[in-house]
């Protein structure tokens, strides 16, 4: 119940954008015709569904529609709801650590702005109330404030934190701090990557950088890629799925934030569609226990309440 209201008020924009508009179309409609389906094609593209999200959807309702000799318009929305549910369906729990490899080592990484740094404070306090023994290692070096950000996050969680001077080599902090959460016996290591734009070669070269040495103290299973993508940006999260995936050899997991501040939280559907990646967290507000492990159950439900 608690994540479902969580969901319910974080995606309340998406569901107006999206189930409200449908609600209407359908209430609107004498039949079920093609003029009513392709009326709800062109809202959930417009609602950042995607257009192979919803040409899936729409053919296996044009499907269920004749198979199911469906007449009553008001009946498209629950066959509509069991098509989401089934493109986001995931039984994958993002807080399960693998016992054989600790510490497990998170690579935090995505563009300049999309909440980085304090998914990382609010992934370390999850964590933490957990039980998992977790660090953080400060490796956006460059950015003073970011580091600055990260300490508090780290007081605030109760968590250790490992930083060096400004303008260290980033790839040396987290050697460092892989030696130091391997010896210290901890879960889970949080390393925050600086922001980068994707289109930037030496800047993902960096990533690389700090994955190989990472892989120095630590088996390369347990280094995981975790992307954080900023749901307001809509489609344009996808091509940062595709190109991250290809500079670092593979991305693990996504952590989708701001979705409370969007009415373009369709795009959740669009990457379980389209990208192999899970979808592993999802940011509903901007309190500390405010990022929340995607449950897909949750977010549809949230969507046709």
């Amino acid at each position: 119940m608690k994540f479902f209201k969580s969901f319910k008020e974080g995606l309340s924009k998406t569901k107006d954008n999206i189930v409200t508009k449908v609600r209407k179309a359908v209430g609107a409609a004498a039949k079920v015709d093609d003029d009513l389906l392709d009326n709800i094609e062109e809202i959930l593209i417009e609602g950042d569904v995607g257009v192979s999200a919803t040409m899936k959807i729409i053919d296996n309702l044009k499907e269920r529609v004749a198979d199911e000799n469906i007449k009553d318009p008001a009946k498209i929305l629950d066959v509509l709801k069991d098509e989401i549910a089934g493109i986001v369906k995931s039984d994958r729990d993002p807080t399960v650590l693998d016992p054989m490899h600790h510490p497990e080592v998170w690579l935090i990484m995505g563009v300049n702005g999309t909440g980085k740094t304090t998914s990382v404070g609010k992934l370390a306090k999850l964590f933490a109330d957990l039980g998992k023994k977790t660090m953080i290692a400060a490796c956006d070096t460059f950015r003073a404030a970011a580091v600055d950000q990260l300490e508090v996050w780290a007081r605030r969680s109760g968590v250790e934190m490992v930083r060096a001077k400004e303008g260290s080599d980033p790839a040396a902090v987290a050697f460092d701090a892989a030696s130091a959460a391997k010896a210290r016996g901890m879960d889970v290591l949080l390393v925050d990557t600086a922001g980068r734009l994707h289109t930037k070669a030496h800047l993902m070269d960096e990533l690389k950088k700090i994955k190989r040495v990472v892989a120095k103290v630590v088996p390369e299973e347990s280094i995981k890629a975790k992307l954080v993508l900023d749901g307001t940006t809509g489609q344009n999260a996808l091509s940062q799925v595709k190109i991250f995936t290809d500079a670092v050899g593979g991305v693990d997991g996504l952590v989708v934030t701001k979705l409370d501040g969007t009415a373009k939280g369709g795009v959740v559907i669009a990457i379980a569609e389209e990208m192999s990646v899970p979808i592993d967290f999802v940011g509903l507000g901007e309190q500390i226990d405010d990022l929340k492990p995607f449950d897909p159950e949750s977010y549809v439900e949230a969507l046709f309440e």
